[in-house]
């Protein structure tokens, strides 16, 4: 027990920076081609600390660490992208494309735009009347995670945007002074929804015209003082959502005095209850409809509608502190580490992954 409380500490500790890697909002083909850039170094292996795992359209792969830059992968040469060439950090918290290809990537001190050639970085512009808007090809992001921000990408501007403030102190007992609007998960739904998950205060979710609100104390602060935040948001093959933990999901009830209704997603078994970590930091619904949630050293979590299942991962030393799970367009799961790089699901369960190289075909 003590070991796995140690590990949600740490993880506790680097949430601020943190950002779950699952925001995989899908976008429209691509209009044009984009050349292929001159910049950066070849290098032969990935970092330690792989914090996002993106595939373009072209079927490249893009690694964002947590210091040492973004890493991209054409199938026959690893290239690495830092400062040096046009990063505005070397931290990178999320990777995502627009329908014109162009790839960004989200820092925690803003977000770069890649257009095939060179990096530039965009331009935040403060909505003085915070006006929010919805529309089916916006990128989202919460970049540095700062009070109650995040930012929408419309293809030509980042507007920053405020969450509408709720009466957290009385529902939840948290003061507004403890930024409890921190944004970590930022997902959308089947209907096209965005859901924003919080350190502190929920989960809110955005439908073009007006919030939902979830602030359950399931959700914020603990009764043992541990935030686990909502850092991502997933919905299961029944249309309930699922925040960040196994004890409960959420069925939303249009037309309803509450708007929805807390349900058990799992019957958990005593011993899952005392020795794993009820909450999960990344998540994915893979294309049979099953979820899948990792955990920082509890290993990878499958829910197939009827059992929960438990998967260890390790490479033969140490326990793997898994950051983030991806999905390709083949369907396989990538999972990002804290430790040990990136792993990729095979028939037998999940191995690292070893870049090739054109010198060694």
């Amino acid at each position: 027990m003590i070991k796995y409380l140690t590990k949600i500490f740490f993880l506790l500790l680097i949430s601020n920076s943190y950002q779950s890697c699952n925001g995989q909002i899908k976008s429209e083909p691509k209009q044009k081609e984009t050349k292929t850039t001159e910049i950066g170094k070849a290098v032969s292996e990935l970092d330690n600390q792989i914090w996002a795992v993106f595939q373009d359209k072209k079927g490249n792969f893009w690694f964002g660490s947590n210091g040492t830059g973004i890493y991209f992968y054409d199938g026959k040469e690893l290239k690495q992208f830092t400062q040096n060439d046009g990063l505005i950090s070397n931290q990178i918290r999320g990777i995502q494309e627009d329908i014109k290809g162009n790839v960004y990537i989200e820092t925690p001190d803003g977000v770069n735009k890649f257009d095939g050639i060179e990096f530039t970085t965009l331009e935040v512009i403060k909505s003085t009347t915070n006006r929010w808007k919805l529309e089916p090809n916006d990128l989202w992001f919460n970049c540095n995670g700062n009070a109650n921000n995040v930012y929408r990408y419309d293809g030509q501007n980042l507007y920053e945007l405020n969450l509408p403030t709720q009466d957290i102190e009385n529902t939840l007992g948290i003061r507004k002074s403890e930024n409890p609007y921190t944004v970590f998960g930022i997902n959308k739904d089947k209907n096209g929804n965005i859901w924003f998950g919080t350190v502190l205060a929920g989960a809110f979710r955005f439908d073009g015209k007006s919030f939902l609100w979830i602030g359950e104390k399931e959700l914020s602060r603990l009764p043992d003082g541990r935030e686990p935040g909502v850092r991502s948001i997933l919905e299961d093959s029944d249309g309930n959502i699922w925040l960040s933990n196994f004890k409960s999901k959420y069925s939303i009830t249009p037309n309803s005095t509450k708007e929805y209704e807390r349900i058990k997603a799992v019957d958990l078994s005593e011993e899952i209850v005392r020795d794993k970590i009820l909450y999960f930091n990344s998540g994915i619904a893979d294309n049979e409809g099953n979820l899948w949630m990792t955990t920082y050293g509890g290993g990878v979590w499958k829910y197939d509608g009827q059992d929960l299942l438990n998967f260890e991962i390790n490479n033969g030393e140490e326990d793997l502190l898994l950051i983030c799970i991806y999905q390709d367009t083949n369907g396989t799961l990538w999972l990002g580490t804290n430790n040990d790089g990136v792993y990729k699901q095979t028939g037998k369960g999940f191995e690292k992954f070893e870049p090739k190289h054109r010198s060694s075909r």
